[in-house]
């Protein structure tokens, strides 16, 4: 029984390793249902929706889909101690599902971040539009 518990471990680290990778190869990172032109759930089309509104590029953004890698299905729900797809990463760093990244959306949140981190470039307080 031991030595399938090694081995069990030792393929949560490898999966542990490659999502490491995965989270750190891209400034904006989303674990999904599906792909940005089919997602296959709800709440991973919501996401990509919110990160196309703020105008992340497609460069400084990439996606996984969960339905196609088992390992990663279950791995990434480990991996950031969340129990729900879509997942999002900025800069290596959990942001949150969908419901988090909405709020942060609606809160003004999410593009401070997006800013911060170079993703999308700063809008310059003489360039929005006046209320006027």
């Amino acid at each position: 029984a031991s030595s399938s518990l090694l081995l069990r471990r030792f393929l949560t680290q490898e999966a542990r390793s490659k999502i490491q990778s995965a989270v750190a190869g891209s400034p904006v990172v989303l674990f999904m249902k599906g792909n940005p032109d089919a997602p296959q759930c709800g709440f991973s089309r919501a996401a990509v929706q919110v990160l196309d509104l703020h105008g992340v590029p497609p460069e400084k953004l990439k996606t996984y889909d969960v339905l196609a890698d088992s390992e990663l299905r279950s791995g990434i729900k480990e991996f950031s101690e969340w129990p729900t797809i879509p997942q999002i990463y900025v800069n290596g760093e959990f942001v949150g599902g969908c419901d988090i990244l909405l709020g942060m959306h609606q809160s003004g949140e999410l593009e401070e971040l997006l800013e911060q981190h170079d993703i999308i470039p700063k809008v310059a307080p003489s360039e929005e539009p006046s209320s006027a």
